[in-house]
């Protein structure tokens, strides 16, 4: 993908995630490191371009190693990725059983964005979900997702959860099995069929839920909008004996049995019986009415001689029937003001049935929602756990880098573009006076120990030429630093300030010193007849004339290094000598013409004249003594 961003001369980004159920695997991935046989596998230029050279092989580049998060993931239980361009599982599904398979397509399927890729083994397929995806190479099982309204509330209704643990199998009712004819059930129909008599099921608003025989005689589809409803369907008679059997039944729980009434059919009028029953419910429930009709033969009547009605009686007819017919009208006036009440709920009922379902739909996006926030979760802890593994990375190389320069006893300041303080080590509070807060501050308002300091114009020339600079300082009378200032330069090789260190070498200058010293005293010791030897401030021989080591009968490797009460069998040990080296010549510059006479066993009684001299070098150089006999016979 580098090499392609490279090719089109744009950057894209690219972000890979890559999971695994072993965290040991993970951290062995999220080093990043390759072993050197690698080279076998990879072309050169890939090697130099990719990688970095290491003692344990090959570590991937940073700019590799950005585009990939590893994460530990279990793509049976935890939430999957999100809106991924391709998906990438090969070999995984073969060692899975069908039913977590189909869970495994489903969850690959919607972690895809729209026309993202699912790419599979040769050995794994996305079995039956052709509705899901549609295959873009079958040899190579590369298969395009597919998403629409149905696939969604197809992955919905199969329980796609990554939460739960695998589902269990279809229950054996849903499984289609033959069945033995059933005798009693058939006697049943066919008796309901011959001899019950027409009836209808209902909810407890009257709504017609199964009808059984013919009701055509009893119920009729009202007018205007069609309804189900077993009141409004009723013939004229029937509406005002229905609705108070129904009610009694609803509210008392009490049947209505064999109830007779007149109702108008075809012009005239029929005797009918009206019954209403409680049913149970699905689920144990009484919330279904049985309601039962039957037509009654009417009795046949003798031919005989009519009645004449009295006044009085006549009189209280017409009453009853004035106050019939005004209960009549009421009573059509209440009905009609409920059914308008009835028709007013219905109407709200239907605007709550609608926010119920955009209720449901926000539930659904909500849910949507809900799991699209777990799969940003998964992926933000994704990160987190990533960050955190470079955050302990970078404290681990901090302390690696301040021990390191905590050890190492070089001052060094760290200076940005306007030579501002960066940072600086312990030891460069020798040559500036730096103090912690100083940090920010440029480097300008720090005194300098050093006498004519031109350290600042150097390194401002450093900052613009990138010639390293390089000059030794003399500070505090005997301390010699190496300063050396050299652009600071960023990993991706840009030029961000600069670094001045300062190593102590004191010691070196004082060695390169001293070995002049003694060169230069070796040259002139060797040219003098009489015997004469070079000691240190410790007393020890640092160089011997040609007549000292023919005089005593010694050698160069039994004198020089030695201290000059050690030489021999210590027959150098003459308390006079010592008197004079470490009680006069400490107070005095030098001592003549000492007399000293002592027995030597090798070369016998000697008289010598000692004449001895401090001698101080330069740069603070060390102090030497030097040591002349005269012998006497």
């Amino acid at each position: 993908m580098r090499e392609l961003i490279a090719e089109a001369h744009q950057e894209f980004k690219v972000q890979i995630y890559s999971t695994d159920l072993d965290d040991d695997a993970i951290a062995i991935a999220r080093a990043g490191i390759y072993p050197p046989n690698i080279a076998q596998d990879v072309t050169p230029e890939r090697l130099r371009r990719f990688f970095v050279k290491e003692d344990a092989g090959y570590r991937v580049k940073k700019e590799i190693r950005e585009m990939v998060v590893f994460a530990i993931q279990n793509v049976i239980k935890d939430p999957p990725f999100t809106k991924l361009d391709l998906l990438s599982c090969r070999n995984l599904m073969i060692y899975l059983e069908p039913d977590l398979q189909n869970r495994l397509i489903l969850a690959f399927h919607y972690a895809l964005k729209p026309g993202g890729v699912l790419f599979l083994s040769p050995s794994e397929s996305i079995g039956n979900h052709t509705d899901l995806f549609s295959a873009l190479n079958r040899k190579w099982k590369f298969y395009r997702a597919i998403h629409s309204i149905d696939s969604s509330r197809a992955a919905v209704a199969n329980g796609l959860s990554w939460a739960a643990e695998s589902g269990g199998k279809a229950p054996e009712g849903l499984m289609a099995k033959p069945k033995e004819t059933n005798f009693a059930e058939l006697t049943r129909r066919v008796l309901v069929q011959c001899f019950a008599p027409a009836s209808v099921v209902t909810d407890l608003k009257g709504v017609i839920l199964y009808v059984h025989g013919e009701t055509g005689k009893y119920l009729r589809p009202a007018p205007g909008q069609a309804s189900l409803n077993v009141i409004e369907m009723a013939r004229e008679g029937l509406e005002l004996e229905l609705r108070a059997a129904l009610h009694v039944a609803i509210s008392e729980g009490s049947p209505t049995l064999n109830r007779e009434m007149q109702v108008k059919t075809n012009g005239g009028y029929t005797t009918i019986s009206l019954s209403v029953r409680l049913l149970a419910g699905p689920v144990g429930d009484q919330n279904l009415l049985l309601v039962s009709f039957q037509d009654i033969a009417s009795p046949a009547t003798k031919p005989g001689r009519k009645r004449v009605a009295k006044p009085a009686e006549r009189g209280r007819i017409e009453e009853l029937e004035r106050d019939l017919a005004y209960l009549k009208e009421s009573n059509q006036s209440i009905i009609e003001e409920q059914q308008a009440s009835n028709e007013e709920l219905k109407s709200a009922n239907e605007e709550l049935q609608s926010t119920n379902e955009e209720l449901q739909s926000t539930n659904e996006e909500l849910e949507t929602s809900k799991e699209e926030l777990q799969s940003v979760n998964e992926e933000l802890i994704t990160v987190n756990s990533e960050l955190q593994t470079k955050i302990e990375q970078l404290v681990g190389m901090q302390n690696d880098m301040k021990n390191l320069l905590d050890n190492i006893n070089v001052g060094i300041i760290f200076l940005d573009r306007h030579l501002m303080i960066r940072s600086f080590t312990r030891d460069a509070v020798r040559v500036y006076r730096l103090v912690s807060s100083d940090v920010g501050r440029p480097l300008t308002d720090i005194r300098s120990v050093v006498a004519g300091d031109d350290l600042l114009p150097a390194a401002q020339t450093v900052l613009e030429s990138l010639i390293p600079y390089e000059r030794e300082l003399h500070i505090n009378g005997d301390t010699w630093m190496l300063a050396r200032i050299q652009p600071y330069r960023t990993l991706d090789n840009m030029i961000d300030g600069v670094v001045l260190t300062f190593t102590d070498i004191t010691s070196r200058i004082k060695a390169i010193v001293t070995q002049e010293a003694l060169t230069l005293t070796e040259d002139i010791v060797n040219t003098v007849c009489e015997p004469l030897i070079i000691l240190d401030g410790t007393l020890k021989v640092v160089s011997a004339s040609r007549s000292f080591y023919r005089e005593f009968q010694v050698t160069p490797e039994d004198t020089v290094g030695h201290e000059i009460y050690e030489l021999g069998d210590r027959e150098w040990d003459i308390p006079d000598l010592r008197r004079l080296l470490e009680s006069i010549l400490p107070n005095n510059q030098s001592f003549n013409d000492y007399v000293v006479e002592h027995d030597f066993p090798v070369i016998g009684h000697r008289k010598m004249l000692l004449n001895a001299r401090r001698i101080i070098g330069e740069a603070s150089g060390p102090q030497l003594i030097l040591l002349s006999m005269e012998v006497k016979p």
